[in-house]
C-alpha cells in the first residue's frame, strides 16, 4: 500500500501538471514527451534487473508520464468538447475505451506476467505506446482563434505564459464559480465507503471463488460499457443540473438497497449498478468538463478531478474508521444519508451550457 501511494504521487498534483500543459508547448507535444519517456522506462524495466530503489523510481516516473498524458487528453476533451458541444460524447468514448482496455490489459498482462515474467510485460507495452503515438499524430491542435472566449478567462496566450505561477494559481483558486462546482463535486461523491466489507461477505458467507468474483467483475465491465453507450446517445438531450438533483435520491436508494445483500441480489446489484453508475459518472464528468475555464481547460479540469479524488479518499477513510464502531448496517444507512449533503449547493451552480462554434 505504501509503494502504491509512492508511485502515484504525481496524480495528487494534477492541477500543477495542468498548468504546465496549458501554458507551455501544446497538449499533443506533452503526449509525445510522455510517450517517449514511457518507452525509455519500459526498455529499462524490460531489459535489466534493477535494484529496488531504482525500480521504484522508474515506476514513479512511469506513473508521472501517465498523469501527464491523462491531463493532456482531458484538456483536449474540454477544448474540443466545448467547441463542438460534445463533452459528453467524447468522454463516453474515453471511458468505453478505458473499460475495454482494462479487460484486455488485465487478461493479457496477467497471462504475459505469469508465462514470461514482468520484464516481458513491460517490453510488450512499447508497441502499445507507439500505436498511441501514431494516433496522436493525426490530431491537429486548434488555433487560438478556435478557442471560445469567456469573461472567466484567467489570462490568454503569451501574456498568460509570462505571468508567475503562484499569482495565476491564486486567481484560479479564487474563481468563485469553479470552487462552488468543486465543493459540490466533493460533497456529491462523498459517502462513507462500505465496498470492501462486501468482498469479505462474498468470500466468507457466499463461498464465492476468485474465478467467479473475477468473472462477475468482467460481466459488470461489459454493462459499464453499455452505460457509456447510453450516455453517448443521450448526453446532448440531458439537462445536467436537473438530472444531478434526481441522481442524489437515486444514490441514496442504491446505498440502502445493500441492507438486503444475498448471493442473488449481489449479482443483480453488480450488473445493474454498473450500467447506471457509469451513466451517472459520465454525467458528473461531463458537468465538470463544461464548467472548466476557457484557456485553462487542463488546469481547471484537473482541479475539479482533485476535488473528486479527495472525496473518494475521504469516503474510504471515513468508512474504514466507522465500520468497527457502528457496524455494516449502520454504515450503509449513514452512507445513504450522506448522499444529501450536496443538495444545498444545487441552486448555487449554473446549468452548464455549451456554445457551438464549429459544425461537426
Amino acid at each position: 500500500m505504501y509503494l502504491g501511494s509512492i508511485t502515484t504521487l504525481a496524480w495528487l498534483v494534477k492541477p500543477f501538471i495542468g498548468y504546465l500543459i496549458d501554458n507551455y508547448f501544446d497538449k499533443r507535444k506533452w503526449i509525445f514527451i510522455a510517450l517517449f519517456l514511457d518507452i525509455a522506462v519500459s526498455l529499462f524495466l524490460g531489459m535489466m534487473y534493477l535494484p529496488l530503489l531504482v525500480l521504484i523510481s522508474l515506476l514513479v516516473l512511469n506513473s508521472a508520464n501517465s498523469a501527464f498524458r491523462d491531463v493532456s487528453v482531458d484538456g483536449i476533451m474540454c477544448v474540443e468538447g466545448k467547441a463542438y458541444a460534445a463533452t459528453g460524447k467524447i468522454q463516453s468514448v474515453q471511458w468505453i475505451s478505458i473499460s475495454l482496455a482494462g479487460l484486455f490489459s488485465g487478461i493479457g498482462g496477467g497471462y504475459i506476467a505469469e508465462k514470461w515474467g514482468y520484464r516481458a510485460a513491460f517490453l510488450w507495452l512499447i508497441p502499445v505506446y507507439l500505436l498511441v503515438g501514431l494516433t496522436a499524430c493525426f490530431y491537429k491542435q486548434p488555433s487560438p482563434k478556435a478557442v471560445i472566449a469567456s469573461p472567466d478567462v484567467v489570462g490568454a496566450g503569451n501574456d498568460r505564459m509570462e505571468k508567475r505561477f503562484l499569482p495565476e494559481m491564486k486567481k484560479l483558486f479564487y474563481h468563485k464559480k469553479l470552487l462552488i462546482v468543486g465543493l459540490f463535486i466533493f460533497l456529491y461523491r462523498f459517502s462513507p465507503a462500505f465496498g470492501t466489507p462486501l468482498f469479505f461477505i462474498q468470500r466468507d458467507n457466499f463461498g464465492w471463488t476468485k474465478i467467479w468474483i473475477g468473472a462477475l467483475a468482467t460481466i459488470s465491465t461489459v454493462f459499464s460499457v453499455c452505460g457509456a453507450l447510453l450516455y453517448y446517445r443521450f448526453s446532448s438531450r440531458i439537462r445536467i443540473k436537473r438530472w444531478l438533483f434526481y441522481s442524489v435520491f437515486l444514490g441514496a436508494f442504491v446505498s440502502l438497497s445493500y441492507l438486503y445483500y444475498t448471493p442473488l441480489t449481489a449479482v443483480i446489484y453488480d450488473i445493474l449498478y454498473s450500467l447506471i453508475g457509469m451513466f451517472i459518472f459520465l454525467m458528473v464528468m461531463d458537468f465538470m468538463a463544461r464548467s472548466t475555464i476557457s484557456g485553462l481547460e487542463a488546469t481547471s479540469f484537473a482541479l475539479l478531478c482533485s476535488f473528486s479524488n479527495l472525496s473518494l479518499v475521504a469516503s474510504n477513510l471515513s468508512g474504514a474508521y466507522l465500520l468497527p464502531r457502528i457496524g455494516l448496517k449502520g454504515l450503509i444507512i449513514l452512507s445513504s444519508l450522506a448522499s444529501f449533503l450536496c443538495l444545498f449547493l444545487i441552486k448555487r451552480i449554473d446549468e452548464p451550457t455549451l456554445i457551438t462554434s464549429k459544425v461537426p
